[in-house]
Order: structure tokens, then sequence, then C-alpha cells
């Protein structure tokens, strides 16, 4: 049985290396996983007096949360923080609240920078924000690249041979994350 999983890329750059990464891993998945990629770039700033109206945008992209089985978050680090598209789609999908559609929804996180840390920082805080809105995140193996010259392609092919491996078992273990709890759900 295929698991649905959610993909939400923190830039809009039709160029991201993010977007690219993004495309990378999808392709290296195993077998059993389906990936939508959620369009974050048309999404209104968060604002509570639309809670109860919600625009367009924002219901579509709450019906792909919702469908979700598993989530990967891709995002790039701005001023050591995560992008305000993520925060933004966050914030959307936590409200009303007590009715946050993220809960319990397993979860991985993967970055890439030009920067030598990678998106170590954004990351951290997204797994603090995942935390408290109950989503289990993978903690291990953590993805936070360093892009170089010629390693991920346009269109998402990784042409370092250790890379490649290193994301292709990082997915495995993804997927194996999100069947756990699939197994789990259905056994309660």
């Amino acid at each position: 049985m295929s698991q649905s999983v959610l993909v939400l890329v923190g830039s809009a750059r039709k160029t991201s290396i993010n977007l690219k990464l993004a495309r990378a891993l999808v392709r290296l998945a195993p077998q059993g996983l389906q990936f939508d990629f959620a369009a974050l770039h048309d999404l209104p700033l968060f604002n509570q007096d639309h809670e109860q109206d919600m625009p367009s945008e924002v219901l579509r992209v709450r019906r792909q949360i919702e469908a979700a089985r598993g989530l990967l978050f891709v995002t790039p680090e701005h001023n050591r923080s995560i992008p305000s598209l993520l925060k933004n789609v966050i914030d959307w999908a936590s409200r009303p609240y007590g009715r946050s559609l993220w809960s319990r929804k397993p979860a991985a996180i993967a970055g890439a920078s030009v920067g030598a840390i990678g998106t170590a920082v954004a990351q951290a805080h997204l797994r603090s924000m995942l935390g408290y809105l109950d989503v289990p995140t993978l903690g291990q193996p953590e993805v936070c690249l360093r892009v170089t010259e010629g390693l991920i392609s346009d269109e998402g092919e990784i042409e370092n041979e250790g890379t490649r491996a290193f994301l292709q078992s990082f997915m495995a273990k993804y997927a194996e994350w999100v069947a756990g709890f699939e197994r789990s759900r259905l056994a309660s």
C-alpha cells in the first residue's frame, strides 16, 4: 500500500536549490511512497481574522495536509531560521486553536545551502515548532547539505555517488518511519 507524503519546500524560486533537492529526494525514495508537492507561494499571510472563512488557497493546502500520511520539509535557511513561506503554512494549518492538522503526521526535514553549515539552524527551529505541534520528526540522519557546483542537476539528479547513497539511505529510513506510524494507526 502506497503512503502519501506531502512535500513542503520553503522556497518559491523556480531555480531553488531546495526544490532541486526535494525532487532528488523523491527520485531516490523507495517504492511505497507517493509524493505530492504543496504550492505555498500563493498563500496569503496568516491572519487570525480569516480563520472561520479561510481563503481558497489555504483550503487547498489544508486538504493536502489532511490527506497526507507523512510530511517532508525541505527548507532553506533565512537569517538563521526558516523562511516565511514555511512559517506561514505552519500557522495556517495549526489554526483554529485546538484543531491543528499537523498532529501525529511523521515528518522528515532536509535542506541545502551554499553556506558551510547547510541549513542546520533553520532545521533546529523547524524541529522546535514541529515538536510543539505534535509532529514526530525523524532524528537521524540529518540532511544539511552544502551545495557545490554540479551537486544537484536541474532535474533532481545527484551527481556525487556518495551524496546519492546518503540521500537514498535517508529516504529509506524515512519510508520505514512513515510505515511504522501507519501500522500503529491501523492497529488502533
